[in-house]
């Protein structure tokens, strides 16, 4: 079976991935949104990822042993500190934990990762590097949770390239909150 690579992020109803000021506070989920987050990633094989959301990411790798964190959040922590993940980056010297720095480009790591034995996709993690894996023609599915609220602009949760994608939904629900929904859907490829 081949490793699928997904881009699953939220984005407000504009189709921003963050805002104009680089902020996402807008997405803080709710323990349901949350849960279904932990879900997602305790299903994924590899996590590819650019700096920014490397550095973001940091917090969850002590986050089980502290205290301060609620069971769902440790429990988080011990999902994404176990994930295999692949930064890419420019200027960072080394990485922490479960984690190593890309050796070949985008497309070759993925089809590195492809190859690998074992279960689980591959997730994109970042609007900048999901742009470049769209751009390749990499990501087989996209998965939105869309929150209610518009920014006006920022980083696009969709890559802007000319590329046209036909999609075919795989899957759309409105979370328990009546607010978010989520929409997974599948790149339409000839075959």
């Amino acid at each position: 079976m081949t490793r699928n690579v997904t881009y699953s992020l939220g984005a407000t109803v504009d189709g921003y991935a963050m805002g104009p000021d680089g902020s996402f506070d807008w997405g803080d989920p709710d323990p349901e949104i949350f849960a279904f987050a932990t879900d997602e990633v305790r299903a994924l094989g590899f996590h590819l990822m650019g700096r920014k959301l490397y550095e973001a990411m940091l917090i969850w790798e002590t986050a089980d042993e502290d205290p301060a964190f609620d069971e769902p959040q440790q429990e988080f922590a011990r999902i994404w500190k176990a994930l295999p993940k692949v930064v890419f980056s420019n200027t960072l010297a080394a990485v922490e934990g479960n984690a190593r720095l890309a050796t070949e480009g985008l497309a070759e790591e993925i089809a590195r990762l492809r190859s690998e034995p074992g279960e689980g996709n591959i997730a994109i993690g970042g609007a900048t590097l999901a742009a470049a894996a769209a751009e390749l023609d990499l990501i087989d599915e996209y998965r939105v949770r869309v929150h209610p609220v518009l920014v006006g602009g920022g980083t696009s949760y969709y890559p802007q390239g000319e590329q046209q994608r036909g999609l075919e939904l795989v899957e759309s629900r409105v979370f328990g909150n009546g607010q978010v929904t989520f929409q997974h859907y599948r790149v339409q490829r000839s075959t």
